[in-house]
Order: structure tokens, then C-alpha cells, then sequence
């Protein structure tokens, strides 16, 4: 990352990350990194023609598109595990039944889960209550800690405002 010319948020935000990277390794207290991303379903136009003596393969650049999806995806570098998750939408909903499933299938027992994301809008405690019964969603967010990434840098590149 290439960070804002003076900006104390972006500082603070990116001093939090890196002590929670250079947290040891537990079981109990594991440290997950998350991130989605919408991706195109294509398939071929036309059928390729393949290679044949005298005459190279020929490949037809045409697709029929078949809509969008999303990729959840939660990596455990320490431990070196994936969890990967597609869905049809990249709602509050989308994401907060992701961590769910994050919290009681892939760290069951884990005391508390530390989760390193971007500060997307769907990644926020109201996505929970928006989601499941108060109880179930307090019991979810008291599973985990959040660590946002710093958002100045998104800002510039979106806005090309060079002022951070």
C-alpha cells in the first residue's frame, strides 16, 4: 500500500493491522483475513478450432454472459486454511450468514475469532441484527473482534483526490 501524505487515520488503522499480523499463532484466538468479490459467469460464443496441421488453433474471443455472482472468501494464513464461499448477491445478509457459518463451522471452538476485512458497508454489527434474532446476533458479535483495514487509499483511487 501506498499510504496518503499525512493522514492520521490511515496511520492508525494500518499500525492495528500489522500488530494483529504479527500476533503468534492460537487455536483458540485464530486471526482471519475476509474478502468478497463479484465475478462474471461467462461461457464461450463459439467452440474453439484446434490446432491441425498447417494451421494454428483458432479461438473465437465471443462469450454469452450468465449474470454475477459472489466470492466470500476467509483465509487463515497462519494455518495456511480457506474458506471459500460463493453466493448470488453481496448483501448484509450474504455476509453476515458467511461469518456465521465462519464462526460455528470452521472455528466452532475458538474463543474469539479476529477478523481482518476492508471497511465495506455490509460489514458492520447491524448486519446481524438485520439477519438473525437479537440473541443469535449478540451471540455472533461477541465471537468475534473486527479489524478494519484503512479506506483513505479506496477514497483516492475512486475520487483521484490527492489531498489525503
Amino acid at each position: 500500500m501506498i499510504p496518503p501524505k499525512s493522514n492520521g487515520e490511515f496511520v492508525a488503522n494500518m499500525e492495528r493491522v500489522l500488530d494483529v499480523y504479527k500476533r503468534p499463532y492460537d487455536v483458540n484466538n485464530p486471526v482471519v483475513c475476509m474478502d468478497e468479490s463479484p465475478k462474471q459467469l461467462i461461457s464461450a460464443g463459439q467452440l474453439s478450432v484446434p490446432m491441425r496441421p498447417g494451421q494454428e488453433a483458432r479461438v473465437d474471443y465471443e462469450y454469452v454472459r450468465h449474470g454475477m455472482v459472489n466470492i466470500f472468501m476467509a483465509n487463515e494464513p497462519l494455518k495456511g486454511k480457506r474458506s471459500v464461499e460463493v453466493t448470488e448477491h453481496k448483501t448484509k445478509k450474504d455476509w453476515a450468514e458467511f461469518i456465521k457459518k465462519l464462526a460455528d463451522e470452521q472455528y466452532p471452538e475458538a474463543n474469539r475469532i479476529t477478523l481482518v476485512m476492508d471497511n465495506f458497508s455490509t460489514h458492520a454489527a447491524s448486519a446481524f441484527y438485520e439477519t438473525f434474532e437479537p440473541e443469535e446476533a449478540k451471540r455472533l458479535w461477541d465471537r468475534f473482534e473486527f479489524v478494519f483495514t484503512p479506506t483513505v487509499l479506496w477514497t483516492r483511487f475512486i475520487t483521484g483526490d490527492d489531498s489525503a
